[in-house]
């Protein structure tokens, strides 16, 4: 399923905030596809310039060698030229697009964009009105390191264990920044009268998500780390339910609902051992369906995940 389109006026909902403008975007694989796919959602006029691909493979990004479906879900309104950018006239092809292109957005290496002449210096002489969205694994002078979601990931404390986590989150979180640096080079843009240069790091991206981590809002002790018997995933008759039931009102129905005596605030209580305990007991007895249904009836935050989604 593809997300939904970004919110817009509520009054027109066919106006787009990236409606006439053209981003080109240089970058294989997942952010900046994804990125991509965020500004034509937004009503802008994509393409992607990639190389030419080799005899009998579909596209030269490896996205569309190994997960032919995402590259169609990623590219779906997209225009897709090809062109060898270390040959004159895929440089040609280039400059020619980037004539009519108010973001280009890249995901080379520092090293590999000053090869191919799409650093930001000779483009800003060039074509000054363009700006430049530039995704790269770590900021700054660690911009040439290799890396990928995996390794920025650990760094930032987001892998615990010896499981993968379950979502590309550096990528993803890295895609949302970089179409929200589209609309903040268009915003500078307009004010400043010339193009604009932005860096996406991925470790960056990483750094972000890894913050309620470290204020320790999701480290054991924390409200929404375990600590909180509202807020855990318990398993119940057949199969399992995340429970959401943090604030006051919503841990009293489930408190109510499980029948456990709350003496003093609830939200000390729901910091019990004892309450873990009763809760614990309780949606183990109950099923899935009667779960769904005590959610509605009670107002209580929960999903259930029946034994076959598992």
């Amino acid at each position: 399923m593809n997300p939904p389109l970004p919110m817009t006026d509520p009054d027109d909902p066919n106006a787009l905030p990236l409606a006439g403008v053209r981003v080109l975007s240089l970058a294989l694989n997942l952010p900046g596809p994804a990125a991509l796919m965020r500004c034509a959602r937004m009503g802008a006029h994509c393409t992607k310039l990639e190389p030419p691909p080799p005899p009998g493979v579909r596209s030269a990004d490896p996205m569309g060698a190994y997960n032919p479906p995402a590259y169609a879900a990623l590219h779906a309104g997209v225009e897709i030229v090809h062109a060898n950018l270390k040959a004159p006239e895929g440089q040609a092809t280039l400059h020619a697009l980037l004539a009519q292109t108010d973001v280009l957005i890249t995901s080379f290496r520092p090293s590999a964009s000053a090869k191919l002449g799409v650093d930001w210096q000779p483009l800003h002489a060039r074509h000054p009105q363009l700006s430049l969205v530039e995704i790269v694994g770590a900021p700054g002078d660690r911009a040439d390191e290799p890396g990928h979601d995996l390794t920025y990931l650990a760094e930032s404390g987001l892998v615990p264990g010896l499981d993968l986590p379950p979502t590309l989150y550096a990528d993803m979180a890295g895609s949302v920044m970089a179409s929200e640096a589209v609309l903040q080079a268009l915003l500078l843009r307009a004010t400043r009268g010339r193009g604009a240069h932005l860096e996406i790091a991925l470790s960056s991206a990483a750094d972000y998500l890894a913050l309620p981590r470290r204020w320790g809002l999701t480290q054991p002790t924390g409200a929404v780390g375990g600590a909180h018997a509202g807020y855990r995933v318990y398993p119940c008759a057949d199969g399992r339910v995340a429970v959401a039931a943090l604030e006051p009102h919503f841990a009293a129905s489930l408190c109510a609902a499980a029948g456990i005596a709350v003496e003093g605030e609830v939200q000390h209580a729901m910091f019990r051992s004892a309450t873990h305990a009763g809760i614990a007991a309780f949606l183990r007895t109950r099923t899935c369906a009667e779960l769904d249904a005590l959610a509605k009836a009670q107002d209580i935050p929960l999903h259930t995940l029946p034994e076959e989604e598992a």
